[in-house]
C-alpha cells in the first residue's frame, strides 16, 4: 500500500503556514508570524501557563519554544515570571499588546478557515477533523 497521507499533511501544513503569514502581513501593525500567533492564541486561553504546559499544547520542544518566547517577550507580547510555588517553573502570560493582536489573529484564522474548507460540506469537515484527530492521537502515543 502506497499511502501519502503524511506527505500531504506536511505539504498542507507548509503551504497553509505560508498563506497564513501573507494574511498576517496585511495587518501592518502586527509584527508576528504564524508560529508566534499560535503561541499567543494558546496562551490567551489561560491566565498564565508554564513553559512545559505550553510545549505540550503546541507539540514543540522546549528549546524551540524558548527562543520563540524570547522573541515574543522582546517585542512586548508576553511576560515571563517565576512561579511563586516552584521557583524552577517559568510562567508565561500575554500582555495587553498580545490581547489586542489576538483579535487580528482570530480574523486571519477565520479567513484561513474559509480558504481551507472551500468546497467542503459541514459533514465532510467533521469527518476530516475526526480523522486528523485520530492521526494526532496515534502519533502522540509514540512521542
Amino acid at each position: 500500500m502506497n499511502n501519502k497521507g503524511g506527505f500531504l499533511i506536511n505539504k498542507v501544513n507548509f503551504l497553509s503556514g505560508r498563506i497564513f503569514n501573507k494574511l498576517i502581513k496585511e495587518h501592518k501593525n502586527l509584527d508576528i508570524n504564524h508560529a508566534q500567533g499560535k503561541i499567543l492564541f494558546v496562551i490567551s486561553r489561560h491566565t498564565e501557563l508554564s513553559i512545559n504546559d505550553l510545549c505540550q499544547e503546541l507539540a514543540v520542544s522546549k528549546s524551540t519554544l524558548t527562543s520563540m518566547l524570547n522573541r515574543l517577550a522582546s517585542k512586548g507580547y508576553i511576560l515571563k515570571k517565576t512561579s511563586e510555588e516552584d521557583k524552577r517553573i517559568t510562567l508565561i502570560s500575554n500582555t495587553k499588546k498580545a490581547d489586542e493582536s489576538i483579535d487580528i489573529f482570530n480574523d486571519v484564522i477565520t479567513k484561513m478557515n474559509a480558504k481551507f474548507y472551500n468546497g467542503f460540506e459541514e459533514e465532510d469537515i467533521k469527518i476530516f477533523e475526526k480523522y486528523l484527530e485520530k492521526i494526532y492521537l496515534n502519533l502522540e502515543k509514540i512521542d
